[in-house]
């Protein structure tokens, strides 16, 4: 229970602080409206910092479904225990996309762009195509849960410790590689808060782009089992 409840927490930090980063940059009205792209990256790290640090010691901090498959894969975390941190890590991703939205609920009341409600919510592609928008979701997690996996500890997953430089791998990714979809590198992320966008009674919302929604799941379980690979047959 302390484990799951960890993740549900971890997650939770994860979204308030990612997807608020997103809803201060786009939405009307904010103190940080329009204050760019490097903004987004440098919230969305310091959401996996913070999330890391805080839970790290408890669950291992995985906070992400495709991190923990990618562990599991490499044998550095049991396949039992798969099924119980993924529920976890959604409902801690729903759980803190309901909480953006009551934080932000004037703002999203003052925007009339619908997408870019949806935006603080879930990822789209800057340019919609399926090949392209696959493999980008599969490279930046194959970087991602390859340095996870060098970063970890055997049987154990993140710790405190591991915070800063989890922290920056994912701001660094955003930064080189997250133009093309957002780089949910992440299928809790994108998937949790979207079920909250089609749930909530949010002002003017549009449909929630159910279409693209399995790229951002399947993608990233694609890339950490490529990683988990990759980091097995490596001679070091």
């Amino acid at each position: 229970m302390e484990t799951f409840l960890g993740e549900v927490l971890g997650t939770f930090i994860l979204i308030v602080l990612g997807a608020g980063v997103v809803a201060n940059v786009v939405l009307e009205k904010t103190g940080g409206n329009d204050s760019g792209y490097i903004v987004i990256t440098w919230g969305w790290g310091i959401a996996v910092f913070v999330a890391v640090f805080v839970t790290g010691s408890v669950s291992g901090a995985h906070i992400n479904p495709a991190v923990t498959i990618g562990l599991a894969v490499s044998g550095q975390f049991a396949w039992s225990q798969v099924p119980v941190y993924i529920a976890a890590q959604l409902i801690g991703a729903f759980l803190g996309a309901v909480s953006v939205w009551l934080h932000y609920r004037d703002h999203f009341e003052a925007t009339n762009d619908a997408d870019s409600k949806l935006g603080v919510f879930c990822t789209a592609p800057a340019i919609p195509s399926v090949a392209n928008n696959l493999y980008s979701e599969v490279l930046g997690t194959f970087i991602l849960v390859l340095g996870v996996l060098y970063i970890a500890t055997p049987d154990v997953g993140l710790g405190a410790l591991d915070a800063l430089p989890v922290g920056l791998l994912v701001f660094g990714i955003g930064m080189s590689l997250g133009g093309t979809t957002g780089y949910a590198i992440n299928p809790a992320r994108d998937l949790g808060p979207r079920l909250a966008h089609a749930l909530l009674p949010i002002a003017g919302k549009r449909d929630s782009n159910w279409s693209y929604a399995w790229i951002p799941i399947v993608g990233p379980i694609i890339g950490s089992v490529i990683a988990a690979i990759v980091y097995q047959t490596l001679p070091f």
